[in-house]
């Protein structure tokens, strides 16, 4: 650290306060000491750094199913952002949804070991079970489809749950069907809210939705044959990717088109998406995202910085070629 304050002019205590994120430094004095750090391709201690700050230098993460694609990706963004920051992450993972698993995944987090917490278990029963405990550390949880807040991050998932039964209202269809998520999760109830709720300011019948018990492409296949042997469904808005893929092999294995007979939407936009046959019309999430700005506000709570709701990150319908007007319209 002394050799970047000399070249950059400064002292190491200021130094210091960059490498920490402080706010309190001149703009032209900051990129000084940047600069000289990126010369001398200084690397923080984190060891020196914990002892210097009395911190841990580690950010604690409680997730859920990491096999779900949201908060796969969000953990992504969190271990490149914390890593910046000179962090480290620690994490726990939840056995189940059961409640006793959920405290304990939580009480396993002791404050003498984490600077913040981070909670990617996007689920009812886990943020119930979080407001009752003292973790003694800042906490930010994803809470999706939630408003916003000081201390949860999300994306505006019911937002995008209406930007898919808009566009297809908009091609002429009377109707959207609906293959809801597995019940807990709060992703599940954002996306049944906005879809029922473009419906609804539309003046359209809202179906029954269709119930599943996992997020899998093989619960999409099953209920998607339930919809296939319909012949007036001709619009299917599935709550995630997979079940859009699903969907679509059981209309092929009942001899219906997509989007001849049936559209076909889905939500999250996996990598995959373009890839499928057809290509999948999808709502496109930033989880990645999720995790650079969850980190961000945890160093701002630990600095005792942060101010205001963090705001919801917009979703963005990724057209593509699963949907089309009804039959009816051409």
């Amino acid at each position: 650290m002394s050799d970047v304050a000399r070249l950059a002019g400064v002292s190491q205590q200021t130094v210091s306060r960059v490498v920490r994120g402080a706010t309190n430094v001149d703009p032209d004095i900051r990129q000084r000491v940047e600069h000289a750090i990126a010369q001398l391709r200084y690397r923080r201690n984190p060891a020196a750094a914990a002892l210097a700050s009395n911190r841990t230098m580690t950010i604690g993460v409680v997730s859920f199913e990491l096999s779900v694609l949201g908060p796969t990706v969000a953990l992504y963004g969190i271990s490149e952002e914390a890593r910046q920051h000179g962090y480290a992450t620690r994490l726990v993972t939840l056995a189940s949804l059961e409640r006793r698993d959920i405290r304990a995944a939580f009480e396993s987090i002791n404050s003498d070991t984490v600077d913040g917490v981070i909670v990617l278990a996007p689920l009812l029963d886990a943020i119930t079970v979080l407001e009752d405990l003292d973790i003694g550390v800042p906490v930010v949880t994803f809470q999706q489809g939630s408003h916003p807040s000081p201390t949860s991050v999300s994306v505006d998932e019911v937002r995008g749950a209406r930007m898919v039964v808009r566009h297809l209202l908009d091609l002429g269809h009377e109707t959207v069907w609906h293959v809801q998520g597995p019940p807990g999760w709060m992703a599940t109830s954002a996306r049944v809210q906005g879809w029922a709720a473009e419906l609804g300011a539309a003046g359209r019948v809202v179906p029954t939705p269709l119930a599943t018990t996992d997020w899998s492409a093989a619960e999409g296949y099953r209920v998607g044959r339930e919809l296939a042997a319909r012949k007036d469904v001709t619009a299917v808005f599935a709550a995630n990717d997979p079940f859009a893929l699903g969907v679509i092999k059981a209309m092929d294995d009942a001899g219906r088109n997509v989007p001849g007979d049936v559209s076909v939407v889905g939500f999250d936009d996996v990598k995959e998406a373009p890839f499928f046959r057809p290509a999948l019309t999808t709502v496109k999430l930033d989880f990645e995202a999720i995790g650079h700005i969850a980190v961000g506000r945890i160093l701002a709570m630990i600095k005792e910085e942060a101010e205001g709701d963090i705001p919801l990150l917009e979703p963005f319908l990724m057209l593509r070629d699963t949907t089309a007007p009804p039959r009816s319209r051409r």
